[in-house]
């Protein structure tokens, strides 16, 4: 499998049309993606002293993350609009290798900040909810 590219790694929003079509938030410079699973235990006397874990149970969850400069796009003012309300919407991850996940994310943190004489940048991360499905 050949290496990608990092800036082929795209966060995009829903438009909220059905079926829904997904916009690219503009001004992204660094992304990252993190698969988490919270593992049950079934440890026992007869597991001889080692962890047993029960397949398929636990909580998973996806975190994503990006960095990127503010150009004002209407994507990245409905995403500052999905954190100011709180609301939970529909986002798509794309990758050079055509894959693509989609599901319904939070926003949890979105920071601004900008130096005199230089450009205002941004930081977003975003928490699924529900499942997360590859398309």
């Amino acid at each position: 499998m050949p290496a990608e590219k990092g800036n082929a790694f795209l966060l995009r929003i829903g438009e909220g049309d059905n079926p829904d079509s997904y916009t690219t938030i503009a001004g992204l410079r660094t992304t990252q993606l993190s698969i988490n699973g919270e593992p049950v235990a079934i440890t026992t006397k007869d597991s001889g002293g080692w962890r047993a874990l029960l397949s398929g149970a636990g909580t998973r969850s996806i975190s994503v993350s990006g960095a990127g400069v503010f150009t004002g796009s209407d994507a990245e003012i409905r995403m500052k609009n999905h954190a100011m309300n709180g609301s939970i919407e529909s986002y798509e991850l794309s990758f050079e290798s055509g894959d693509n996940m989609r599901g319904d994310f939070l926003v949890s943190r979105l920071d601004y900040s900008g130096d005199y004489n230089g450009e205002r940048s941004y930081t977003v991360s975003l928490e699924s909810s529900g499942a997360v499905t590859n398309v």
